[in-house]
């Protein structure tokens, strides 16, 4: 009988030196020498922020981390520390919350390939990380985040959402909360790692262990009704989008005898195409405004008051279809930096 699949939730994060193989025909000494400096500064980091490095592959590795927080901090950390030694070899680094596959030390799954696909978009010395990893460190970290909209993503169906951390933001990172002082667990190494890799953990593993903060992330579907959700900060926000639900669902319960639901619906609409975009937090979704959406479920509400042949279907699809048609397929407007 086969053994089960061991699987855990944990945060991914990916790194790969750029144009490694042209610089290795230019300059192999100097570049092999620049990637044993690049190296020790990641098995140092990534020790110190509690996570473990769970493959390597010549110049790129893969890191896993309890916390979300840690991770983040642990690529900024990485990219300041190379740019102020000068180094010639420039990164680029991603990072995802998922659910992977445990095969001994190492990971895999669609979670590892996520941050390995965020990897290579990100540019050379700069960070991409996933709607699941926004979700949890924008309110943690003192950083900029900069919002570059549904991306594809290499030999997955659907797009995925992409922030970049800004450089300004990225100079005053701190963490907000105290960490509590645990040693992270050490972890073997496999035996397979590249050969350049391996000194790193006899050197690093002699470096004095930083305490580490540690959280239990869960990570979040995102879409329309969970990105709008999510973005409703304030009570006053989540009491009008909740109070507008709540009147048509009495209006339709009681057969139409909850005449309230009528101006409170009527007033929903003025303010949603006033103050939809600042209410919900973004301005387009699957590049259509969010003043067509909003719209859009003013008529299915509309419709769930008065009968219940689903009639709103035809005028919400022309609307949507011409919207599209109108503005063509374009990337969403980035949102604006946020400081935690």
């Amino acid at each position: 009988m086969s053994n089960p699949v061991s699987r855990k939730l944990t945060t991914i994060l990916a790194a790969d030196a750029e144009s490694y193989s042209a610089a290795m025909e230019a300059d192999e000494v100097g570049t092999y020498a620049a990637l044993k400096s690049a190296r020790a500064v990641f098995f140092k980091l990534i020790e110190r922020h509690g996570g473990r490095v769970a493959n390597t592959a010549g110049d790129g590795l893969i890191a896993d981390f309890p916390s979300v927080v840690e991770a983040t901090h642990c690529a900024i950390e990485a990219q300041q520390e190379l740019a102020a030694e000068g180094s010639p070899l420039r990164f680029r680094i991603g990072i995802h919350l998922g659910d992977v596959i445990c095969d001994g030390d190492d990971l895999l799954g669609d979670g590892v390939n996520l941050a390995a696909r965020l990897q290579s978009m990100a540019e050379p010395g700069g960070i991409l990380i996933s709607r699941q990893v926004y979700d949890q460190v924008h309110n943690k970290l003192t950083i900029g985040f900069e919002y570059l909209g549904e991306k594809p993503a290499k030999n997955m169906p659907d797009e995925v959402s992409v922030y970049r951390i800004t450089t300004a933001g990225a100079n005053a990172a701190r963490i907000e909360k105290v960490r509590p002082k645990v040693k992270p667990e050490r972890t073997p190494q496999p035996e397979k790692l590249a050969h350049v890799w391996d000194g790193a953990r006899t050197t690093d593993a002699q470096q004095e262990m930083q305490p580490a903060r540690d959280e239990s992330p869960l990570e979040k579907p995102h879409g329309l009704l969970s990105g709008a959700f999510s973005s409703l900060k304030t009570p006053s926000q989540r009491l009008f989008v909740f109070g507008v639900g709540a009147a048509v669902l009495l209006n339709v319960i009681s057969g139409g005898k909850f005449w309230p639901a009528w101006p409170i619906l009527a007033f929903a609409l003025v303010y949603g195409q006033i103050h939809g975009e600042q209410l919900l937090g973004f301005k387009t979704y699957k590049s259509i405004p969010v003043r067509i959406w909003i719209l859009s479920a003013f008529l299915i509400c509309i419709n769930l008051m008065t009968t219940a042949f689903p009639w709103a279907i035809f005028p919400v699809a022309a609307i949507m279809l011409g919207s599209r048609a109108m503005g063509g397929r374009t990337e969403p407007d980035p949102e604006p930096e946020e400081q935690a």
